[in-house]
């Protein structure tokens, strides 16, 4: 079993969600006793969202690059970066790595290509929805990217900073978000991507009528793929897209 380095923190409740999600993976294809090998470097989330909000991700980049070069040293195999937000600076983590860095939005893609589509709805924060580093990769993977208009996005970008990097689950925002996800349904959608790692603690599976597609679950099995071989994937909850394409 290979080390996975985390480079999480951004927030901590989804960075808490990768490691339960690694640990069950590896108990269900492993069984037994068998628990993940794990390497973590959680930030201060305070002081990466005011480099976001300043616009400053060249610091940025230096500061998750130092963290990252941090999880070699402790002996990671592989990095991943528990945020879709701050895939913004992958490049400059990735040119810090001696070892490979998995990115989100490619394991993301694959999942959404294998489905068979090319148009999807993109949720996450106002850096990944206007952004260009995370829309334009998924384009580069042949996919057509559907984002909110502008009062979607600042709803959307206001929940996760206000409630879901802080533990904060409402049902008045679940619905909020569904109506967000309809919007995009009639434009033409025909997935949704889950493009925060926060946005599963709120957006189930079966709370919109296209198939969502969960970036941190797919990171996560993208880790587990790297990590443990060709072994069977476990499942990972209903209707969502596996990166096989499947649902469960």
């Amino acid at each position: 079993m290979r080390t996975i380095g985390l480079l999480g923190g951004m927030s901590w409740e989804s960075s808490a969600e990768y490691y339960r999600l690694l640990n069950e993976g590896v108990r269900e294809r492993l069984g037994g006793l068998h628990s993940a090998r794990v390497v973590l470097a959680s930030l201060d989330f305070a002081e990466v969202e005011a480099l976001q909000v300043a616009g400053d991700w060249e610091a940025a980049g230096r500061l998750l690059a130092r963290h990252a070069r941090g999880l070699e040293a402790a002996g990671a195999d592989l990095v991943l970066l528990c945020t879709n937000t701050m895939h913004r600076v992958a490049d400059e983590v990735e040119a810090a790595l001696g070892i490979p860095l998995l990115h989100l939005a490619d394991a993301t893609a694959a999942a959404v290509r294998t489905a068979g589509l090319g148009r999807v709805g993109l949720l996450g924060t106002a850096f990944t929805m206007e952004q260009s580093f995370y829309t334009g990769r998924l384009a580069d993977h042949g996919l057509e990217v559907l984002v909110p208009d502008a009062p979607g996005r600042e709803l959307v970008h206001r929940v996760i900073y206000d409630e879901l990097c802080r533990g904060v689950v409402r049902e008045e925002s679940r619905e909020a978000y569904r109506r967000v996800v309809d919007d995009l349904v009639e434009r033409g959608a025909q997935g949704v991507v889950l493009g925060c790692t926060e946005i599963e603690l709120l957006l189930r599976p079966e709370d919109v009528d296209v198939p969502t597609f969960p970036t941190t679950r797919l990171h996560v099995e993208a880790a587990l793929e790297a990590a443990l071989g060709g072994r069977d994937r476990p499942a990972v909850g209903s209707r969502d897209a596996g990166p096989d394409g499947s649902t469960s």
